[in-house]
């Protein structure tokens, strides 16, 4: 199972970057992802946490996958061994030549729990990747 959402944001991928990966700021700014703590670093293990709704918060600590400045972060978040509850987070940046960047936000969910709260990650998950996409959209463009 996959979630995708993308936006258009007239800024280069430099400046989305920058806005993206400045974590301290995340709890002015983002609605979905609340904190991200630990070096960003591939191999290292970080300390997230996002907002699922209103009211409910989930940390977790995901393995870092890959950093590529101004294009690409992934990380791999698990629920207590492999194949229960994996999922890929992915943000990618797209250089469209023109001085606006397509920002991707993807999550690919895999294990045998991932049915049991399909609806619930199609519903809030997808509301949390929008939400935090029009808001980095806003904060990059007016930078």
């Amino acid at each position: 199972m996959e979630i995708k959402k993308e936006v258009l944001i007239s800024a280069t991928p430099e400046k989305v970057w920058t806005v993206l990966t400045n974590f301290e700021s995340y709890p002015a700014w983002n609605p979905f992802i609340k904190s991200v703590e630990g070096k960003v670093e591939v191999g290292n293990k970080l300390t997230v946490t996002i907002m699922q709704s209103a009211a409910k918060g989930t940390t977790f600590k995901p393995k870092v996958l890959t950093v590529q400045p101004a294009k690409e972060l992934s990380w791999l978040g698990r629920l207590l061994l492999p194949n229960i509850f994996d999922g890929e987070h992915k943000f990618e940046l797209i250089d469209n030549h023109n001085g606006t960047t397509t920002f991707r936000q993807s999550e690919k969910f895999s294990g045998i729990l991932v049915p049991l709260f399909r609806k619930q990650l199609e519903n809030n998950t997808a509301t949390g990747f929008e939400g935090m996409n029009r808001k980095l959209k806003e904060l990059a463009e007016n930078k």
